[in-house]
């Protein structure tokens, strides 16, 4: 079932031009369907969901970093179906060259000219298959994409469709032909969700689901498409966000540089993240305001994969996210009184 409102913002207007925003209502409504369409695949993962979904709302990437067999790929699936967007994956691995990621230009015999041929960056939604598999050079071939949306090769430069969205995957606890993340990179992601083990229930609803379906494969409903998807995210500029909110954004990126147990903090771009995620959250949790429990509740999966630790720590297995959530108990919480 496709929602009735945004399925029309594909007659007026192609997924690259200009759409007219939705209603925060109107759009807080599609992405309750868009999370429980998801969820009819990826089971008792509501809250991580959120945040996939906030992250993708507010224009930009996420980082799935978790254990094997916990449904990231699943949910980076499961998503692009819902949305309606142009899904390919990209299984990285150390032989990987940044061509098979952007595309190349390629001899045509007919024309006897070099045309450029695509690579799976030119779609709506891709997914990124354990990421720190490939070597840095590989890695650096989506900094230009995730950040500018365009890519550039032989000197010419290429836009990408929008939406464009990159889910990437991760595996925390592999070493073996891994390759770590640089700082560049991982700044370019908007988010890094995990999602964590099921309860036993969970996992029994899970072995319960595939018993009925009787197939390995699942297929869900798609809810809206890549035009209704820019006219959800035009919503999230209409979120009204308070003053003391956007300054309480700031304190706590500015906390973490000042923080014993960091190295680097958090740049500006930190805060922007901050502000943004909480905005698009706000939306998917429904209402047309941030406050600021919003803030707190995507801070860990903004701000944790933006600083460096004291090296020292890594001795006495201090986290990145625990520290985040130090700062937040140790930054005072700002009172706001919702808007009229």
């Amino acid at each position: 079932m496709t929602d009735s409102r945004t399925s029309r913002q594909t007659n007026s207007a192609s997924a690259s031009g200009p759409v007219e925003p939705l209603l925060p209502a109107e759009a807080a409504a599609v992405c309750r369907l868009v999370l429980d369409r998801v969820g009819e695949a990826v089971v008792g993962k509501r809250g991580a969901l959120e945040l996939v979904l906030a992250g993708i709302l507010a224009g930009g990437h996420v980082l799935l970093e978790d254990f094997p067999g916990l449904g990231k790929t699943l949910a980076a699936r499961t998503f692009a179906q819902t949305l309606g967007l142009d899904f390919r994956r990209v299984q990285f691995t150390p032989d990987l060259l940044p061509s098979d990621v952007t595309g190349s230009f390629i001899f045509d015999r007919r024309t006897s000219e070099f045309i450029f041929r695509p690579g799976p960056l030119f779609s709506g939604l891709l997914l990124a298959d354990e990421i720190n598999r490939t070597p840095p050079k590989t890695q650096s071939a989506l900094l230009e994409a995730m950040q500018e949306r365009q890519v550039t090769s032989e000197g010419q430069t290429f836009a990408l469709p929008l939406p464009f969205h990159v889910l990437a995957t991760a595996n925390p606890i592999e070493y073996e032909g891994t390759y770590t993340l640089p700082e560049a990179q991982l700044d370019r992601f908007l988010l890094r969700v995990g999602f964590g083990y099921p309860t036993a229930d969970e996992e029994w609803d899970i072995l319960g689901r595939r018993i009925s379906r009787q197939t390995e494969d699942q297929q869900v409903a798609q809810v809206t498409d890549a035009a209704g998807l820019r006219a959800v995210q035009a919503a999230v500029e209409r979120i009204v966000l308070d003053e003391t909110v956007g300054r309480y954004c700031v304190e706590l990126a500015a906390a973490t540089r000042g923080h014993p147990k960091i190295m680097v903090g958090a740049s500006p771009r930190g805060s922007l993240a901050l502000m943004m995620s909480a905005r698009s959250y706000a939306l998917v949790r429904g209402r047309d305001y941030v406050v600021p429990e919003d803030v707190k509740h995507v801070a860990v999966a903004a701000l944790a994969h933006r600083i460096s630790l004291k090296p020292e720590l890594w001795l006495h297995q201090v986290s990145a996210e625990s520290v985040v959530e130090e700062v937040l108990a140790a930054v005072p919480t700002p009172s706001t009184t919702p808007p009229r």
